[in-house]
């Protein structure tokens, strides 16, 4: 069985942060949603995040918060450490370099 045809299901924080993966013509995504909290991520290549519902508030490495609304993206470096917080439910889409 080819595994590029499988969708991964990731799930993060009790349930609260969930992503299905996929192959897109750009590479590797993933498509996900945030209920309201407070999160940590860490990344081991570099991504762009899209916000497609809602708002996001985003705290990069040694960087100030910043307030990201729908369509609007964001890139975070491979190897490090970053916030985000959200007061209702978020949905994302992350591609992968």
């Amino acid at each position: 069985m080819d595994n590029n045809n499988l969708v991964t299901h990731n799930v993060y924080f009790e349930g609260k942060v969930q992503s299905l993966g996929l192959a897109t013509e750009k590479g590797k995504a993933t498509v996900g949603v945030m209920k309201s909290g407070t999160y940590t991520f860490s990344t081991s290549s570099a991504e762009k995040m899209i916000v497609i519902s809602g708002t996001l508030d985003v705290r990069l490495p040694n960087q100030d918060w910043v307030r990201y609304a729908a369509q609007e993206a964001f890139d975070v470096a491979a190897g490090v450490s970053f916030d985000v917080t959200c007061d209702a439910d978020v949905a994302y889409i992350c591609y992968y370099e």
